[in-house]
């Protein structure tokens, strides 16, 4: 399946718009420190997806959705920061916070699936670019 098509794809990249929205309102200070942090974790998350996506085997694209799991929890802590030095209000923090529980959840589950399948490197992909 093309990287486009994946709802975690999706909802990663609605998250990045989301992050790139509310961090445009934090203080012109911020811009080379949180903000810049912000944007950076939240965009790795589905650039990740995408490589992965990309990859010759199950075993590198489990490794790319792992990262991309990894730059979710720097984002949610990057959040968790902004809501507390008071740039980010209660209701965007929450509205956030259950997005990206939910493409947690999912980063999981897409792994889960992955590794039920196996990760033989001698998996190649397909015709279609994704792994067989």
């Amino acid at each position: 399946m093309h990287w486009k098509e994946l709802e975690v794809w999706k909802l990663s990249h609605e998250m990045v718009l989301d992050v790139y929205r509310l961090t445009s309102s934090f203080p012109d200070h911020e811009k080379f420190r949180l903000t810049g942090q912000l944007c950076r974790a939240a965009s790795s998350v589905p650039a990740n997806i995408v490589e992965g996506n990309a990859r010759y085997s199950r075993k590198e694209y489990i490794q790319f959705l792992v990262i991309a799991r990894a730059s979710l929890e720097e984002t949610r802590y990057h959040s968790l920061l902004a809501r507390d030095l008071h740039y980010l209000g209660s209701l965007d923090y929450d509205q956030f916070e259950a997005q990206a529980e939910r493409i947690s959840r999912m980063l999981n589950s897409f792994i889960r699936s992955l590794r039920a399948k196996g990760t033989s490197d001698r998996e190649k992909k397909s015709e279609h670019g994704h792994v067989a």
